[in-house]
């Protein structure tokens, strides 16, 4: 006989394939707590030596720990669309742009949360940055914003918002049964971090793991260390956040969901599609839909696959347009198809070439293999060198201003660095293709290779023939404005825009 939780899963599951909205005593409600620029590695549970993340590793190890869980896009705004849609970024016309807009005829879970009886808020870091305006919303698509709550920072770069006192205060205004989806969005570990903040907390720069993409050396180490300190801020606060669920008796049945929008604010990483720019932390709790918790899932997914997995724990019929896949079955231990690849895509960034130019990429990870294909090779990645035709200003403007970015541009002919620096800073081929079990970090581009020839082939295919199948504009055909869609951002550099659309483009 199965546990009554798994039965009422298997309720909620058939009155979602019915089109009917649970009873609102049966519905889950959903916290859902995301960091900003949080890699895969930085949790105690993932296996990182130094980071405190108790919140992460608890509901890890009372719920299920995703092993391969990528964002769909590394970069803010438009991974913060694809979760907010269950959609891949080619999908979504400008949102697939930072500093863009959310056109309202995309559907999100919000909205249709919202529309089946839930009370939606969030507070932070919600959709963005961008304009909602030009999209046709007037409200953060994340939730009604709750600010309330402020709270001194214990270091210059981390926000004084109170986050967790912001959900106490929701939570305890709530009336009856009626359910509830929060957004817990931190700004942190976005940059800037306070230098020195690591070495202050006793944390030990002798300790550091070096990724290989970066030279070991003492500025990086204490870089790391900084970029930790803020990463268990946002922990911290979903500790407190579980606690109000528990005081408030709220914590069985409520979905909690703890990861981060992209990867890390460093060179190869955040606006890259290597691991280190898309593998993300993903960890969930929920007591009355997950069988068998503690487990670790080796299934690939995309963070667009929480939108429909939401809606379908709630009882709430999934939009058409939602492509992603839900997880409900993963949650219920009976996978029918196969998860065997995650799929990633970049367009414009920061505003990082002259007029507004971005760099078009989609990826496949596989176990075995990352591939990605470059639709625009000739264009420097990373942003142009020339600070002049950058918005903000900076050289390789896809980059955030950090002491590790400085160091190695500053020592890009040295020994140890120069091969480094190539690889964060300069031009990529068509392709590129990784063999995941001699090279994880994704050093060694073995693309053209005879050796890898059938498999890059193989890889080629399984990704074009998605993109065919979600019906990416720049594989069927269709609007490819990405390069001039309007920007929204900061713009530092005198005179920078976007270039008017070609007459003649569809």
């Amino acid at each position: 006989m199965r546990p009554i939780r798994h039965l009422l899963a298997a309720v909620i599951a058939a009155l979602t394939l019915a089109g009917v909205s649970a009873p609102a005593e049966q519905r889950p409600n959903i916290l859902f707590c995301i960091s900003d620029d949080q890699s895969w590695a930085y949790t105690g549970a993932n296996g990182d030596p130094i980071v405190k993340t108790p919140a992460f590793d608890r509901i890890a190890a009372e719920g299920l720990r995703f092993v391969h869980s990528f964002c769909n896009a590394p970069t803010c705004g438009p991974s913060r669309s694809a979760i907010l849609t269950g959609q891949p970024i080619w999908r979504l016309e400008e949102a697939g742009n930072i500093h863009s807009t959310l056109p309202a005829k995309f559907a999100t879970y919000t909205e249709e949360l919202q529309k089946a009886g839930y009370i939606v808020a969030s507070t932070g870091k919600g959709w963005g940055p961008g304009r909602l305006g030009p999209g046709g919303r007037a409200e953060q698509p994340a939730g009604t914003p709750r600010h309330g709550r402020t709270l001194k920072p214990p270091f210059s770069g981390i926000q004084n918002i109170d986050y967790a006192g912001n959900f106490d205060d929701f939570v305890h205004e709530l009336r009856g049964d009626q359910p509830f989806c929060f957004w817990l969005g931190a700004f942190e570990p976005h940059r800037d971090f306070e230098q020195g903040s690591g070495i202050k907390t006793g944390k030990k720069p002798a300790s550091v793991v070096v990724p290989r993409i970066f030279p070991d050396h003492e500025i990086v180490r204490s870089d790391l260390l900084d970029y930790l300190v803020e990463i268990e801020h946002f922990d911290a606060m979903v500790a407190r956040a579980i606690a109000t669920l528990e005081k408030r008796g709220l914590l069985d049945n409520t979905i909690i969901v703890v990861t981060s929008d992209h990867g890390m604010p460093f060179p190869r990483a955040k606006a890259s599609l290597y691991d280190w720019g898309t593998r993300v932390p993903l960890a969930i709790r929920w007591p009355k839909g997950i069988r068998n918790p503690g487990r670790a899932v080796e299934s690939f997914v995309n963070l667009s696959d929480l939108a429909p997995t939401f809606l379908e724990a709630a009882g709430v019929k999934v939009p058409e347009m939602m492509t992603a896949r839900s997880l409900m079955n993963i949650f219920a231990n009976r996978e029918v198809d196969p998860r065997p690849a995650a799929y990633t895509a970049m367009e414009r960034h920061d505003g990082a070439r002259a007029g507004g130019k971005g760099y078009p990429c989609r990826a496949i990870r596989t176990k075995d293999y990352l591939y990605i294909y470059n639709f625009e090779p000739a264009r420097w990645p990373s942003g142009s060198p020339d600070p002049s035709v950058c918005a903000r200003a900076i050289p390789y403007g896809e980059i955030d201003d950090s002491p590790t970015k400085t160091f190695m541009m500053e020592n890009h002919l040295a020994h140890g660095i120069a091969d480094l620096a190539e690889l964060s800073f300069g031009k990529r081929p068509a392709e590129e293709l990784y063999d995941l079990k001699t090279d994880p970090e994704q050093l060694v581009n073995v693309a053209g290779s005879a050796k890898y020839r059938e498999s890059q082939t193989k890889m080629r295919e399984q990704l074009f023939t998605h993109l065919a199948a979600t019906k990416d504009p720049r594989v069927v055909g269709g609007k490819v404005h990405w390069d001039y869609y309007p920007y929204y951002g900061l713009v530092k550099t005198k005179g920078w825009s976007v270039d008017p659309k070609p007459k003649g483009l569809k």
